[in-house]
């Protein structure tokens, strides 16, 4: 009899994850690689909330806080959800966990029964499925490819949607594709889940304010005020504040759901850091005017890559409406064989050879439901990206076959 549990068998290990440290490990073996998987900004926390946690520390926040987030937090969480969406939450409808992955996981885990299943549109975010499975339930994963924009059609999730469906994860713009839904888009999926009301929808947000060329982010509860009740908003400091390390994520929702979620948090890691729950409240109340400038040079940053990329023959890389990622598919490189001797036959094989041949680090298609593509990340320099594309078009041009 094994020691570790059945449940292990279910699951798979962040291939994100894998990738970046994966990467580490060659550079601290002096190697010259390019990280391009971890999904962070580059930027630094901006100083005024850098400030209010140096602060918290001084005034002696530094004890246990209740389990899901201090009122303050709380407060300046529905205060955003009012400003920015349009959604009116009390605070007894806000959980606020460690990151955004701990509310998703807190949600599943306390809603999800055997035989249950989750709507997962694919290229999803690698932790979704993987989450169900872990609280019981069934992923039921949509494959949107290329042709559709990366995004699920109505006749799509009509399709998938059986008396077993409890949940729509649904994420806007998208983590790996950077693919957005307009209002209208939404509507028409919203439209769908009004005529099953044993659908709940799960929306994460965490890319609201990142993007581009005039889009306007739109979210389930605000495009269809009928969907509040079954909607759980989730959102978090991550990106736009540049505070992957703090650890925020939190969501709003119907206050069984979150009660339940924070029954489930009591008895796991309790309440996130006091310090970086100070600091958020810092970051959602304090300035925004440093969004608008880190978003210009992400455009640039996309457009460098994009234009980089579609230069090479046998890659299409589309662009991407928000995020700050790139997903293009390498259909035409399938079948070659590179420089070194490597035949290229699926996704996973090109991001392996091209970290071990042109010590570049990407993460494969496959690990997001959807091949053949590449997930890059163009949170980092242009001189690096510049490099970075220059390595992946040299690899692909010593291709032969």
């Amino acid at each position: 009899m094994s020691f570790l549990s059945a449940t292990l068998d279910r699951v798979k290990p962040s291939p994100t994850v894998a990738v970046t440290a994966k990467a580490r490990e060659l550079q601290a073996a002096g190697h010259d690689v390019i990280g391009l998987g971890a999904g962070e900004p580059d930027f630094d926390t901006p100083d005024n909330i850098k400030e209010a946690a140096i602060a918290a520390i001084h005034a002696g926040h530094t004890k246990y806080t209740a389990p899901d987030g201090i009122p303050e937090l709380k407060q300046a969480i529905c205060a955003k959800f009012a400003r920015e969406n349009g959604l009116s939450y009390t605070p007894a409808q806000v959980s606020v966990s460690t990151g955004g992955k701990q509310v998703l996981y807190n949600a599943l885990m306390a809603t999800l029964n055997p035989g249950d299943e989750v709507i997962i549109p694919a290229p999803y975010w690698v932790s979704y499925p993987d989450m169900v499975l872990l609280a019981g339930g069934t992923p039921v994963v949509v494959e949107c490819g290329i042709e559709t924009g990366f995004l699920m059609t109505p006749e799509q999730l009509e399709a998938a949607i059986t008396p077993n469906t409890k949940w729509l994860i649904f994420n806007s713009p998208s983590n790996p594709t950077g693919a957005g839904y307009t209002r209208d888009q939404l509507k028409a999926l919203t439209d769908v889940l009004m005529k099953h009301p044993h659908v709940w929808v799960m929306s994460d947000d965490m890319y609201e304010h990142l993007v581009y060329d005039g889009f306007e982010f739109s979210t389930p509860a605000e495009v269809e005020p009928a969907l509040y009740d079954r909607t759980l908003t989730v959102n978090g400091v991550s990106k736009a504040y540049a505070m992957t390390g703090w650890r925020i994520g939190y969501a709003a929702g119907p206050e069984p759901l979150i009660a339940a979620m924070r029954k489930i948090q009591s008895q796991s890691t309790t309440n996130p850091c006091s310090i970086s729950q100070w600091a958020a409240v810092e970051a959602l109340n304090g300035p925004q005017d440093f969004i608008g400038p880190n978003n210009e040079l992400f455009v640039r940053r996309r457009n460098l890559v994009v234009d980089k990329l579609n230069a090479i023959d046998g890659i299409t890389c589309p662009v991407p409406d928000g995020a700050f990622y790139v997903y293009p598919s390498i259909a035409g490189l399938i079948g070659k064989t590179t420089a070194a001797g490597t035949l290229i036959s699926d996704d996973e094989t090109f991001a392996t050879a091209l970290l071990e041949e042109a010590k570049v680090a990407v993460v494969f298609g496959a690990a997001f439901g959807l091949s053949p593509n590449f997930r890059i990340s163009y949170a980092t320099s242009d001189a690096l990206l510049e490099q970075a594309c220059a390595r992946i078009a040299d690899f692909c041009a010593g291709m032969t076959g």
